[in-house]
């Protein structure tokens, strides 16, 4: 029986990722970490950030995304994102890059609950990567 299903991943600079041979997809959503399979209901959820992975038959793919749109429908699911890295040829600069600009936006005085609550999911992520 095939499990696999379709996924679409779009940033502002072009089509990231496009594959039709994915079993699970794991995003990090507000709700939580959310496992999506073959037939899942019908979603729209907005990303948090964290490590998105894509699973297939052949492999593992892990992402860093720090925002974003999650659609899943009719068996394809589409994720629209400002910020997406590959963490399989992580680029460590690009990281520590990351990692130092959460850490100054934590500093600042008049950041609301949610900006915090971002910031700090960013920086334990991002401390995980590294």
């Amino acid at each position: 029986m095939n499990e696999e299903f379709s996924i679409e991943i779009i940033n502002p600079d072009k089509s990231f990722l496009q594959r039709k041979d994915v079993t699970e997809v794991v995003i990090p959503a507000f709700e939580g970490e959310m496992g999506i399979l073959k037939e899942h209901i019908s979603i729209i959820s907005f990303l948090k950030p964290g490590i998105l992975k894509i699973l297939s038959n052949s492999n593992t793919e892990e992402y860093y995304v720090e925002d974003g749109i999650v659609e899943f429908k009719d068996n394809t699911l589409s994720i629209l994102t400002s910020s997406i890295i590959s963490l399989q040829n992580k680029d460590k600069n690009k990281i520590l890059e990351l990692l130092k600009n959460a850490e100054e936006e934590s500093t600042k005085k008049d950041l609301s609950d949610q900006s915090q609550y971002l910031i700090d999911q960013k920086l334990e992520v991002l401390k995980s990567i590294n």
